[in-house]
């Protein structure tokens, strides 16, 4: 039996560790000095833009890339001059990477040939139990050419599944699906780790995804962790300006403001808005500040006021249940989602409110956070129960 600190080790531990590419126009360092640690049996994110280094960063703990510099670590063992196989890891690739000439139960079962020494029935019955939780079972005896994308997708699971690892990988592995699809393979790759519980790192620039998916997330820019933490501590308390921009859809809105410490009040491009003394103690003596504000937090305004600007609509989407303006503030394109009720017309001159309980600030030259926005939960209400 595990001893109470082997149980507590973390699945996956990543200590100060770089990877270095030479090019011919010099290094390119794909990840930075990256320290994040994986829970056992957590489903972790990584998000992040085109070359951000989520990729490399899965590699690195597949065994794929060499790394320059720190240390990876499977279950408390260090993996950094282990071969690929010999990590107790499996991997979910983007394009599914199945054997064309093979069937769905050869697929399935190649990997346990080449890297155990289990008995044919052992791998059958791990290949059949698979199959039947995830719905493919009768696919067993057709070729990869001979299924929809769903369904290579599953079989690509399955290969993973049936291998009893100790973390899973998973690289951007709905990308090449249908939105209709990937949404619901989203559902089934909860419901699938919640059944196996086996630490996963699932890699995406969908922050979509990562919000929905993850039991925290790891954002990640020019290779270097921006932040860690959960889904909605991210959201509502992003560590930077990077991340308030990535994490939420539509993105939060930016204005960078010249500060007038003497009457807290920010000005810029023909706007002035005024903030409290409580915002303006966590301000400190700058000369700018950039404010940010999430589209669902903007209010429309009847009159004007310390936390009100004018706004121009340039375009009006309709969603139904809301309406998403976009609308020019100074020279600031921004984005409100009001109620879908206003009958709101392009070229229409409006106000909008940012409310103080829901803005954001940050430091207009680095981008660090000064202060979130006010958080509030609410309980359910009494005798409602889920």
């Amino acid at each position: 039996m595990a001893s109470a600190e082997q149980r507590q080790l973390p699945a996956v531990e990543y200590d100060g560790v770089t990877k270095v590419f030479d090019s011919d126009d010099g290094d390119v360092v794909a990840v930075d000095d990256l320290d994040i640690s994986v829970r056992e049996g957590e489903f972790l994110v990584l998000v992040g833009p085109s070359g951000c280094g989520k990729s490399t960063t899965l590699r690195l703990l597949a065994g794929l890339e060499e790394i320059s510099d720190g240390e990876i670590s499977v279950g408390g063992t260090v993996v950094n001059d282990k071969k690929p196989k010999d990590r107790n890891i499996a991997m979910v690739f983007q394009n599914y990477a199945l054997y064309p000439h093979k069937t769905v139960q050869e697929n399935m079962r190649f990997g346990l040939e080449m890297t155990t020494e289990l008995e044919d029935a052992e791998i059958d019955s791990r290949v059949s139990e698979t199959a039947e939780m995830l719905s493919i079972s009768e696919l067993l005896e057709r070729r990869p050419g001979a299924l929809s994308g769903g369904q290579k997708q599953r079989v690509a699971l399955g290969r993973a599944i049936v291998r009893e690892p100790q973390v899973f990988l998973m690289d951007e592995p709905l990308s090449n699906l249908d939105a209709k699809l990937r949404t619901e393979m989203r559902t089934e790759l909860q419901q699938l780790h919640e059944q196996l519980g086996v630490a996963t790192v699932y890699v995406t620039h969908d922050q979509t995804e990562a919000m929905t998916m993850g039991d925290r997330i790891a954002v990640l820019n020019d290779g270097q962790l921006q932040q860690l933490g959960t889904p909605l501590e991210c959201y509502h308390e992003p560590a930077n300006r990077f991340v308030a921009g990535f994490i939420g859809s539509p993105s939060m809105n930016f204005l960078d403001l010249t500060y007038d410490t003497a009457n807290s009040i920010g000005t810029g491009d023909g706007i002035e808005y005024g903030f409290t003394d409580q915002q303006t103690e966590k301000i400190g003596p700058v000369s700018s500040v950039t404010l940010g504000i999430r589209p669902e937090d903007i209010e429309l305004a009847s009159s004007s006021g310390p936390a009100t600007v004018p706004a121009t609509v340039e375009v009006v989407e309709p969603m139904g249940r809301e309406n998403l303006l976009h609308v020019r503030v100074g020279g600031t394109e921004m984005v409100a989602s009001v109620d879908g009720s206003y009958n709101i017309s392009l070229g229409q001159d409006v106000r909008l409110r940012f409310p103080h309980d829901r803005i954001h600030a940050f430091e207009t030259d680095s981008g660090t956070t000064i202060f979130n926005r006010a958080v509030e939960t609410e309980s359910l209400p009494e005798g409602v129960t889920i």
